[in-house]
């Protein structure tokens, strides 16, 4: 931190869900946050923030924060509130709690719900997780973004680890799969178009032509939910031509005869079909993947939110190991460098502090089931934070139905009023990152970064630990623990011994602002096998799934709702329904700021123009998509961009600022993944017609 007369920088990260994790520098002048902006010595960030985050001290100082405890006086859905103290909050929401642990039902009836809000170690993964592991609630299972895509990792490769992102700009092939880099991980960009500055080819494989597709040599466009069987059908070119790596795979891999056998299945023509690509693309994509050294792949958890979306990941993991690819820095493959962070997430968490017998879990991705459903016993209390389930979760029309239920006590920890608020009990206001103190990993790189308080908590904002502290303490838990301060939670947090945090320290980390985990600067993570798997190798054949049930080698399992797997449903909704993230927006997430609101304007579907002729639809006309889960209103963006037979709106807007009221989720389902237990987002068969 730098201070000069009234005004001060102070070092921060970005807190929200993105592989970026950047370093931030927020000016300071009598006490107000008047800029933002990326750190221009870190590495990665570079000095730039993402359209989302470039005006973060207005999200702040925004005039629309919840800045006081309120209670709920109008019926639920309504948004009407009164003002209340925060000993008053406190008191009943404790009071609440007490009544339902000491119930013969008991503490179970209690379910905290919470995701990536803020992705901070301390205000999202340390005071909450100790407090409702002392209580007893129901344990979240959170499923909802990247459970499946992490299951199918682990099944493969044995860590969340993969290619150093630094290190792109020496592939010279870089395949980005499944992402639109531009708007959700552009810190990224910048390596991939230093590399295609040097001559490096770039291609796209993502349904919809996305602003990352326009900047690439080449786009393909599989249909949603079938990336599985294009991998396994580049495979079965690559050793049908013999062109895989014999040693890598001889040395570093198990199971590499049985998945031969089996991608023999997967011939081009077949593939073809099932993506709906041409033949000749998918072996000349092949060859050129197995020839190209190094080759990279970046592939996103977009492609993993289908039934299949586990081995989806799994398949392509298997990749850069049937063709040595990981042999090189700038070679293999990338989903999160989570794993890479070995911190001491016990003492985060506590663990240690669930009773016995376990309470059960919930699964966030079912919410609605969970509130609607589930009777042994009943969800008899909610408390939010960090997401806004009305917006995002699947299966919306059920959610709220849950939501509206008079006997559930729901409190929202909040910085604005957002839709779940609305059939909130209670509404606490909550800090924004330039409020409070936290400590950041990432997914996409290799440093963590330290977030300092810019300025004082505005109005009557509290940040998530302090709530559970004084929660804890009305509760009379007397455990140690719950009196830690967040600067103690973070040194808890890096005190893990290991190599990779050698001389990391929290004094440090205020110092700098970030450091780079102690890794080699050319870091092949799988260069000499090392895998995390049981057998140490990359498993094209696993035990641990044969075992459970699951195909042992990577297998095309396709969406629950297609054309392939439910004919008759297809016939009624002929059209596939994928939701990406909106450029401006990150999930529900600056979906209520005008600056954002503009560049988004409204909520769209785009549409092929000839699923648009064969329905009578013009470009900018009102339209309705539905299916039997339910319906919402957009505005028709008739483009080729979405390619026939598939739909896109980007997402998440808030159902309140959505005409009809009512957003996309009122078209996806609570059904589940392959493995991870994850959301489906992107399995959804629905129609649309013109509004009249």
């Amino acid at each position: 931190m730098s201070e000069n007369l009234n005004t001060k920088i102070v070092r921060a990260a970005c807190p929200h869900d993105c592989p970026d994790t950047c370093a931030m520098l927020v000016t300071v002048e009598e006490g107000r946050a008047v800029a933002v902006a990326g750190d221009p010595a870190h590495p990665f960030t570079r000095g730039s923030l993402c359209t989302k985050v470039a005006n973060y001290h207005e999200r702040t100082h925004s005039p629309d924060r919840v800045r006081v405890p309120l209670r709920r006086v109008g019926a639920k859905g309504e948004g009407r509130f009164e003002r209340i103290g925060w000993d008053e909050a406190l008191d009943e929401i404790a009071s609440r709690f007490r009544s339902l642990a000491e119930s013969e039902e008991g503490a179970q009836t209690i379910m905290p719900y919470s995701y990536c809000g803020t992705m901070g170690l301390v205000q999202s993964e340390s005071m909450d997780r100790r407090f409702f592991n002392r209580l007893g609630a129901s344990v979240l299972e959170r499923t909802i973004c990247a459970s499946a895509g992490t299951e199918g990792m682990l099944s493969t490769l044995g860590a969340k680890l993969g290619t150093d992102p630094e290190r792109f700009t020496d592939a010279r092939l870089i395949i980005l799969w499944g992402t639109n880099t531009i708007s959700s991980n552009v810190h990224l960009w910048r390596f991939v178009l230093e590399a295609k500055h040097k001559g490096t080819r770039v291609v796209a494989i993502d349904p919809r032509r996305t602003r990352t597709a326009d900047q690439c040599d080449e786009h393909v466009a599989p249909l949603p939910g079938t990336d599985a069987a294009l991998a396994l059908g580049l495979m079965h070119v690559i050793f049908a031509e013999g062109l895989e790596d014999r040693d890598y795979l001889a040395q570093h891999t198990v199971g590499a005869d049985e998945l031969r056998r089996h991608v023999r299945e997967y011939h081009p023509a077949r593939v073809a079909e099932i993506c709906g690509l041409e033949a000749e693309t998918i072996v000349r994509l092949a060859r050129e993947y197995a020839g190209a050294r190094p080759a990279a792949i970046r592939l996103n958890y977009g492609l993993q939110r289908h039934a299949g979306g586990a081995m989806a990941v799994r398949s392509i993991l298997c990749l850069p190991a049937v063709t040595g690819a990981w042999k090189d820095a700038a070679g293999g493959a990338l989903l999160s460098t989570s794993g890479a962070f070995p911190l001491d997430y016990d003492a985060l968490q506590r663990p240690d502090l669930i009773p016995t017998p376990r309470p059960r879990s919930l699964n966030m991705s079912r919410l609605g089931d969970a509130l609607t459903k589930v009777d042994s016993p009943p969800v008899r209390a909610l408390y939010v934070y960090n997401s806004n389930p009305a917006a995002v979760a699947p299966d919306q029309r059920a959610v709220i139905e849950g939501l509206r239920r008079e006997d559930l006590f729901t409190v929202v920890h909040e910085q604005f009023m957002t839709d779940t608020c609305d059939f909130a009990d209670i509404v606490l206001p909550a800090t924004t990152q330039l409020e409070h103190f936290d400590l950041h990993k990432a997914y996409g790189h290799f440093y963590l970064t330290v977030n300092e308080p810019a300025i004082a908590p505005l109005h009557e904002a509290k940040p998530n630990t302090e709530v559970f502290r004084q929660l804890a303490a009305r509760l009379n838990f007397t455990e140690e623990c719950f009196r830690d301060s967040d600067e103690e939670i973070a040194r808890q947090a890096l005190a893990a011994a290991h190599p990779a945090l050698e001389g990391i320290t929290l004094e440090l980390l205020r110092e700098r602002g970030w450091a780079r985990l102690n890794l080699p600067e050319e870091f092949a993570p799988f260069a000499e096998g090392k895998f995390g798997t049981p057998s140490g190798k990359c498993e094209l054949y696993s035990e641990t799934l044969a075992a459970a049930g699951m195909p042992g080698v990577p297998e095309f399992i396709p969406p629950r709702e297609s054309r392939m797997s439910a004919p008759e449903l297809a016939r009624e909704f002929p059209l596939a329904l994928i939701s990406p993230a909106a450029h401006a927006f990150l999930n529900s997430s600056f979906a209520n700021l005008p600056k954002q609101l503009r560049q988004e304007r409204a909520p769209f579907v785009e549409i092929n123009p000839r699923d648009a002729e064969a329905r009578g639809i013009q470009d900018g006309e009102r339209v309705r998509a539905f299916n039997r889960r339910g319906s919402c209103e957009l505005t028709a963006v008739v483009t080729r961009r979405a390619r026939e037979g598939v739909v896109v709106s980007p997402s998440v807007w808030w159902n309140k600022l959505s005409p009809g009221g009512a957003g996309i989720n009122q078209l996806t389902s609570q059904g589940l993944t392959d493995l991870g237990h994850g959301a489906t987002f992107y399995d959804a068969l629905v129609e649309i017609e013109k509004q009249v």
